[in-house]
């Protein structure tokens, strides 16, 4: 169940930035837990409310990116996921870290950037899972 509870916050976030909504972005990410956020060629993001500005910012004009292959690690209350991210041609890595927190699980750190490699061709053709 714990697997699937992952999936379904990971899925969550990828949904709120492909629908461009502030506040279901903000809702996944954790409040009482230290964040962090890492976005390709940005600065390290600290302190909640630094990330969320960067959401905010990011949400007005959403590039169009599809979570591809998430792999889920999950360890006592902690949990990563770690995907690719199709954006156009091209194609990121991303690593995206949960806590347990109020009963569910919240975002405390996403991370993503470049890479050489590509998903394996199965997840190329498959479109990102997303549950409503």
């Amino acid at each position: 169940m714990s697997r699937e509870e992952i999936l379904f916050a990971n899925d969550a976030f990828y949904q709120a930035f492909a629908d461009g909504d502030e506040r279901a972005m903000e809702a996944l990410w954790a409040e009482e837990a230290p964040v962090a956020c890492l976005h390709p060629g940005w600065e390290p993001l600290m302190e909640r409310a630094h990330v969320m500005a960067s959401w905010r910012a990011i949400l007005q004009n959403p590039p169009a990116v599809r979570c591809l292959d998430p792999r889920v690690f999950d360890q006592d209350g902690c949990a990563f996921v770690l995907c690719w991210e199709a954006v156009g041609a091209q194609y990121l890595v991303a690593t995206n870290i949960f806590v347990r927190e109020g009963g569910r699980w919240r975002m405390v750190h996403h991370q993503s950037g470049p890479t050489n490699g590509k998903p394996p061709k199965a997840a190329q053709d498959t479109e990102a899972r997303v549950i409503n």
